[in-house]
């Protein structure tokens, strides 16, 4: 999406991001190939979303493009501690056409075949039932052949008629996923506040044996089923200015981590590391030159839905 950010009272500066964006640009900073799936429109903005993309080593061969619509909107308000509010202007995005577009077949099978599928919960709040649908059956497919399907629900109450068709359209998804990526507060949007290890349980209920609970400035604690948790905090705490993007570049670098050969708790530590870079900065993706060293290359397929 086309993001409005607000550096300076007065001020708005343009640059774009979107949750599962995010997390690809990352992805391809640390190494990787990701794959990214979305509809774009035949505008100036989608033209220079496309070039900043695959100048970021981001694969867009199966990025649409909608005749007539445009991408999606969004403005980012912070506070003074950093904390955000987004506010979205995506009724009629070219995304939520997709699964429609000439092309979207071709996609499917590159996504069914994906070494690591990951999705998130605002792109399923784009899409309609029978777009839903699908997307289980993907995720459904690429576990079933082995895969890595990856699922952060990444909760965002404006998307949804209401919070039962979240849970419905979240637990569809995390019968078919192999590692989960939630954040507590949005787990207790959905299921009331309640502590980590119960959340986890639930996942766990549903069959997914390895949940990484974000826990914002705390850091994380990664949760196997039948093994004891194992908190990994933040190693130094920081006064964020924006908190855009931060559990979008957890995922990322935990991914590229994991795809490295690194533990769980290792990968949850260099995603913690990431996250603090990136909530120095306004936006959602940080300048290339302040990204921290931290995994080699790989030669992984990703794929992302948005």
């Amino acid at each position: 999406m086309i993001e409005l950010t607000h550096p300076h009272k007065g001020e708005v500066q343009l640059s774009y991001g979107g949750d599962t964006l995010n997390t690809a640009v990352y992805l391809a900073r640390l190494g990787l190939a990701p794959h990214y799936i979305t509809a774009l429109g035949h505008d100036p903005y989608s033209d220079e979303m496309l070039h900043r993309w695959e100048n970021e080593g981001i694969q867009v061969g199966h990025v649409l493009r909608h005749p007539t619509r445009l991408p999606g909107l969004y403005a980012i308000r912070n506070e003074h501690d950093g904390e955000r509010s987004f506010f979205y202007w995506r009724g009629k995005s070219a995304a939520k056409s997709y699964f429609s577009l000439p092309g979207h077949e071709t996609a499917i099978e590159t996504m069914k075949q994906a070494d690591w599928l990951f999705l998130s919960g605002i792109s399923l709040s784009i899409f309609n039932a029978s777009a839903q649908d699908l997307i289980v059956s993907i995720s459904r497919t690429v576990k079933q052949r082995g895969g890595q399907v990856v699922f952060d629900p990444n909760f965002r109450a404006k998307g949804w008629h209401n919070v039962e068709k979240a849970r419905d359209a979240f637990d569809r998804v995390i019968s078919n996923t192999t590692l989960g990526l939630p954040t507590i507060d949005d787990e207790n949007c959905l299921h009331g506040d309640m502590a980590g290890h119960r959340h986890a349980s639930r996942w766990h209920d549903l069959g997914v044996r390895t949940v990484v609970l974000k826990c914002g400035a705390r850091g994380a604690t990664v949760y196997e089923d039948g093994k004891a948790p194992n908190p990994v905090p933040v190693i130094s705490q920081i006064q964020p200015t924006d908190t855009t993007g931060a559990g979008d570049s957890f995922n990322a670098a935990l991914i590229a981590s994991l795809v490295e050969g690194s533990s769980l708790v290792d990968a949850a530590r260099s995603g913690n590391d990431l996250a603090g870079q990136v909530v120095q900065h306004n936006g959602a993706i940080i300048p290339d030159r302040h990204m921290p060293l931290m995994v080699g290359k790989a030669d992984y397929h990703q794929c992302g839905i948005d």
